[in-house]
Order: C-alpha cells, then sequence, then structure tokens
C-alpha cells in the first residue's frame, strides 16, 4: 500500500478515536449557524438575498480558530509522545509523511465543511440562488482551509507543547488573513516602495478568498492557495528532518 494514504488512513480514523473530533464538528457547525442566520451578523434573512455570502464570509476568521486547533496535533503530539521516532523508522519519506497527515487533517475538515450542506439545502428552498457562485465558494472555502492547515503544521512541527502550537498559529493566520486590509497597508512607512506593498496585500488570503466566493475564479487566487500550501508543507518537511537530525 502507498505509504502517503497508509499514513492518511490512520491518522484519519485517529481523528474519530477521540470525542475530540465530535466536539470540533458540532463548534464549527453551531459557529456556521450562529453567525450566518444571526440578525447582528450574517443577517441571512434580513439581506433578503437567495445567497451564502454571509455564510462564507465568516469562514476566514472561523478557520483562523479552529484549524489551529485540528493542526496543533499534526506533529506536537508525536514530538511529546515520543512516536515521531517510530514513524521516522517506517518505510516511508518525510514528504510521503507530511503529506499523509496533511490530508487527513484536510479531508477531516472537507467533512465539517460538508456537513453544511442544510444551509445550501435552506438557501434554495427560499430562492433561486446562483449554484455555480455557491460551489466556488465552497471551492475557496476548501482551499483555504488547506492552506491555514499547512501553516498550522509547520508550526507544530517546532514544538512539543500543542498550546503553544494553537496560540502561534492563529497569530500567523490572523497576519496572513489581514495582510491586504486597509488597516496594515496603511500602517506600513510611508518610505515603504509600492511594490513591497503590493506584494503584502498579495498575501492575504481573504483577499483572494473573497474573489471567489464572488464567483470569480480566477487561476491567479486558485494558484495563490494552491502555491501557499505546497511552500508550509516543504518547509514542514524541512523543520520535521531538521528535528530528526538533531
Amino acid at each position: 500500500m502507498n505509504p502517503t494514504l497508509s499514513i492518511f488512513r490512520r491518522e484519519f480514523r485517529g481523528y474519530f478515536a477521540t470525542p475530540v473530533a465530535y466536539v470540533f464538528l458540532i463548534v464549527f457547525l453551531l459557529l456556521t449557524g450562529v453567525f450566518t442566520f444571526s440578525s447582528d451578523l450574517g443577517n441571512f434573512f434580513g439581506r433578503n438575498q437567495a445567497d451564502l455570502q454571509s455564510f462564507f464570509g465568516f469562514h476566514p476568521w472561523l478557520y483562523m480558530i479552529l484549524v489551529p486547533a485540528i493542526s496543533m496535533r499534526l506533529w506536537a503530539e508525536e514530538r511529546n509522545q515520543g512516536t515521531i521516532e517510530m514513524l521516522m523508522t517506517l518505510p516511508v519519506t518525510m514528504g510521503q509523511a507530511v503529506l499523509g497527515k496533511f490530508l487527513a487533517a484536510w479531508a477531516f475538515t472537507g467533512v465539517a465543511l460538508a456537513l453544511t450542506f442544510p444551509v445550501w439545502v435552506t438557501v434554495n428552498y427560499l430562492g433561486d440562488p446562483d449554484n455555480g457562485v455557491i460551489v466556488a465558494g465552497y471551492i475557496g472555502s476548501l482551499l483555504m482551509a488547506g492552506s491555514y492547515l499547512a501553516v498550522g503544521a509547520c508550526i507544530s512541527a517546532f514544538t512539543k507543547n500543542q498550546v503553544i502550537a494553537f496560540v502561534v498559529s492563529v497569530m500567523a493566520l490572523l497576519v496572513f488573513t489581514m495582510a491586504g486590509w486597509p488597516t496594515v497597508l496603511d500602517a506600513l512607512p510611508d518610505a515603504v516602495p509600492q511594490v513591497l506593498e503590493e506584494a503584502v496585500a498579495s498575501l492575504s488570503s481573504y483577499t483572494h478568498f473573497q474573489a471567489i466566493v464572488r464567483g470569480v475564479v480566477d487561476v491567479r487566487d486558485v494558484l495563490f492557495f494552491v502555491t501557499f500550501t505546497a511552500l508550509w508543507l516543504f518547509a514542514n518537511a524541512v523543520v520535521i528532518e531538521q528535528r530528526k537530525a538533531s
């Protein structure tokens, strides 16, 4: 059997071996419901529009908090329990181990996202939405979740403490989420070149996600998430290799 698939299956089953997975799913579904339908937040009914903009609008903030709760255990738990040494003795490359763990976490996040389908059913029952735009929103949400998981997995590889991995991941994701916001860009010194300011703005996952949610599936936005995820997974493998050698 492919080593990546073996690790994927082991990790994915591991999520449902403890109550933590079910708590995560319940919390995720409750929060998406509250943020979408609350009159003070998403105001789904008050907007009187057949779309899921109010639903997807809060996903970056939900992922910023909930994704680190998944990723913090990926490597920190292995290092803390000493099982990482056993993992490294298996006939598996570092890249396969990193990819297998990441795909399991991403698949679990995908399960949580798929369980929000009643919201999609609701908007179709109440109106006539553009389902193509909704599909694009789900794709963008899954891509963003994957990129956040890659960041969290890499940070988890640096420490044995899951709490530290969680806190640092949240802070890092906050930076990448808000990088393109006017508040952040205005805070840059006036001496910063325009090209550097544009580079900072281009790192905003929120900006790329919002473009996809509006139904404009630009290759550049998809490529951003794919490249961003790949770079952090590569960094994850490098960190583990260094930790293994030390």
